[in-house]
C-alpha cells in the first residue's frame, strides 16, 4: 500500500478513489450527479438525486433500449441528458411529486423568510417578540437527536414535543406555553398560506387551562418598607418604582424612555406612540416625590439622548431591556421576604387605587391612559389625554413619613 507522506507517487487505485471521494462531496453539495450514459448490452442514463425523506443519494435509471437505431439512440440520449440536467440545476428532484415539492423547503430557510416578513410588517417590540420565538425553536431543534429539516415535517407531532418540551422540560406556565402554541398557529398560518404545508397543524392542539393570576396590589405598609429599604440599597431602582407607583408607565415603556422626555416646567414625561403599546402619544403627570428624587440622582443633568433607565438603572446612551425591572424586583422581595403573589407590576395597582381614592376616578383614568379603572389593559380613544395638576401633588403611600 502506498502511503503520501512516504515520498512515493500514489497508485492509480489511490488516485480512483480519492477522485470518487471529491465526486461523491460535490454529488452532496449539488443535490445530483450528473447524468450519464451507459452503452453495452442494455443501454440506459443514469443519475443519482438526494431523497430528502431517507437523506441519502438515491440512483435514478431511463432505459432507452426501445430505440432500435444507434444514431438514433445517441441523439435521443444527448438530448434527454440535457434536458434532465436543466431540470435538476434548476431544482427538480425525482424523488419529490410536483405538489409536494414545497414541503421540502429546509425549514431555517421558511424562518429566515418568516423574519423578513415580520420585519416589515410589525412594530420593533413584537420584531423582538418573534425573533425570541424563532430562537427557542431554534434552540429546540439543536436539542433533538433527529432535528426536523424540511417545512411538511412541521406536524402535529413536532410542535407537540416542542410544546411539551417547553412545558415539562424548560418548565414554563400554562399561560406561557400557549402563548407558544398561538405563535406556533401563526407561523403554520404563514407556511400554509405559501403552500409549504396543506393545513395548520395546531388546529387540534388544544390549549391548557391557566391558573388565575395572584398578582396583589401592596399595602401602605409593604409600600413604605420597600421605600426603606431601596433608599438605602439601590435609590436609582427606587427611582424607577417611583414612576412605576405614580405614573403608571409600563416597564417596557420605562425602558425606552429617555431624559430629553422630562419636563421640570410642565412636570409631566412624555411617553411616545413610537414605543407606547396603544401606539399614541401622551403627556403623564409627574410629583414632587419623583422629582425631588431625580434631581438629588442628578439624573436629569444627562444629556437628552440617554435612556433615563439603562443598565442597573441609570442614564445611559444603550438602552436596557425590561426585563430589568422584573429581576432587580425579585431580588428585593426575597430580601424582604414578600412572596411572588407581589411584582413589579403590582406598584401600578397600588398606584391607580391610591390616586382614584385620593383624587377620583377621571384623575386616575387619564393618568394611567386607561378607558377604566377596573382594566389595565383598555385604553381610551381621545388622541389629547389631558394632564391634571392634581396629580402632580399626588403624593400617596410612597411618600417618606415625615414629608
Amino acid at each position: 500500500m502506498a502511503f503520501f507522506g512516504s515520498g512515493r507517487k500514489p497508485t492509480k487505485n489511490v488516485k480512483k478513489m480519492s477522485s470518487f471521494r471529491e465526486r461523491n462531496r460535490a454529488a452532496e453539495l449539488l443535490g445530483f450527479t450528473y447524468p450519464k450514459l451507459h452503452t453495452g448490452k442494455k443501454w440506459f442514463i443514469d443519475f443519482f438525486a438526494l431523497d430528502p425523506l431517507t437523506g441519502t443519494m438515491r440512483r435514478k435509471k431511463y432505459h432507452i433500449d426501445n430505440i432500435e437505431k444507434i444514431g438514433e439512440r445517441r441523439k435521443y440520449a444527448a438530448e434527454l441528458i440535457a434536458i434532465t440536467l436543466k431540470k435538476l440545476r434548476s431544482g427538480w428532484n425525482p424523488w419529490v411529486n410536483t405538489q409536494e415539492s414545497r414541503g421540502f423547503t429546509f425549514l431555517s430557510d421558511c424562518l429566515t423568510r418568516y423574519m423578513e416578513y415580520i420585519e416589515r410588517k410589525s412594530r420593533t417590540k413584537t420584531k423582538h417578540s418573534y425573533q425570541s420565538r424563532v430562537n427557542i425553536l431554534n434552540q429546540y431543534l439543536s436539542s433533538c437527536v433527529l432535528p426536523i429539516k424540511y417545512a411538511y415535517q412541521f406536524d402535529g407531532a413536532f410542535v407537540n414535543d416542542y410544546l411539551d418540551w417547553l412545558y415539562l422540560d424548560r418548565g414554563v406556565s400554562e399561560r406561557t406555553r400557549n402563548n407558544y402554541r398561538g405563535w406556533c398557529y401563526s407561523f403554520a398560518e404563514f407556511l400554509v398560506s405559501r403552500k409549504y404545508i396543506e393545513t395548520n397543524p395546531v388546529d387540534h392542539i388544544p390549549a391548557l387551562d391557566e391558573k388565575k393570576k395572584h398578582r396583589k396590589d401592596l399595602s401602605p405598609t409593604k409600600l413604605q418598607q420597600m421605600r426603606r429599604h431601596l433608599q438605602k440599597e439601590d435609590k436609582f431602582f427606587l427611582l424607577a418604582c417611583y414612576m412605576e407607583y405614580f405614573t403608571f408607565i409600563r416597564p417596557t415603556e420605562l425602558s425606552y424612555l429617555k431624559v430629553g422626555d422630562i419636563s421640570l416646567k410642565d412636570k409631566t414625561v412624555f411617553v411616545s406612540e413610537d414605543f407606547s403599546k396603544n401606539k399614541k402619544s401622551a403627556k403623564v403627570a409627574l410629583n414632587d416625590t419623583i422629582i425631588k428624587l431625580m434631581i438629588e440622582l442628578g439624573v436629569l443633568s444627562k444629556p437628552a439622548t440617554f435612556f433615563l433607565f439603562g443598565k442597573n438603572f441609570r442614564p445611559a446612551a444603550e438602552r436596557s431591556n425590561a426585563d430589568q425591572y422584573n429581576r432587580r424586583w425579585k431580588k428585593m422581595r426575597e430580601a424582604l421576604g414578600w412572596g411572588d403573589e407581589y411584582q413589579f407590576y403590582s406598584l401600578k395597582d397600588s398606584g391607580i387605587r391610591d390616586l382614584a381614592n385620593e383624587e377620583g376616578v377621571v384623575v386616575a383614568r387619564d393618568q394611567a391612559r386607561h378607558s377604566d379603572v377596573s382594566t389595565t389593559n383598555r385604553y381610551i380613544q381621545e388622541h389629547n389625554m389631558q394632564v391634571h395638576d392634581e396629580a402632580k401633588q399626588f403624593k400617596g403611600a410612597l411618600v417618606e413619613e415625615d414629608a
